[in-house]
């Protein structure tokens, strides 16, 4: 079998998905534990993040494709959300079947109170960088992103 070298910026970029994976896991961990108060989990106040960061009331399809995430998981969350009052389904012009999600009052004060709570965590990790580094990471990783979404994805061969 041909094993295939990783160029320099390729070893390098493994390197920073590994640790990117790390980061996940640790900010849905802490993120967990902070709106925990609130009823929320990390999954939840994302969600209530895409909605409250979307234009317009957009469907759960749209949402999930927002956020990158499967639609279903985001369909069951959203159902959770409003099943708490937290999110309400208005009618879809644009399509019968795929009702608009929105916030409800309650849901715009637990999200508001969730970013109150993140604001003094993050000022406090972010101490020590400057914004010049986190600006610099924030572009490589949407450059990333952005090559993964245009179908920069490996196939069965890798």
């Amino acid at each position: 079998m041909k094993k295939t070298k990783r160029t320099p910026a390729g070893e390098a970029l493994t390197n920073l998905m590994l640790d990117l994976f790390r980061l996940s896991s640790r900010l849905l961990t802490v993120g967990d534990r902070l709106a925990a108060g609130l009823g929320l989990t990390s999954a939840r106040w994302q969600i209530l993040g895409a909605i409250t960061s979307a234009e317009r009331p957009q469907p759960v399809a749209w949402l999930a494709r927002d956020l990158g995430a499967n639609r279903q998981n985001v369909q069951r969350i959203v159902n959770d959300l409003h099943k708490e009052g937290l999110v309400a389904f208005e009618v879809n012009p644009h399509h019968r079947r795929a009702q608009l999600v929105t916030l409800t009052e309650k849901g715009r004060r637990t999200f508001e109170e969730a970013m109150e709570l993140q604001a003094p965590w993050v000022n406090g990790i972010s101490d020590g960088l400057s914004v010049k580094e986190i600006e610099t990471v924030h572009r490589v990783v949407t450059a990333l992103r952005k090559k993964l979404e245009g179908g920069d994805e490996p196939d069965e061969r890798g």
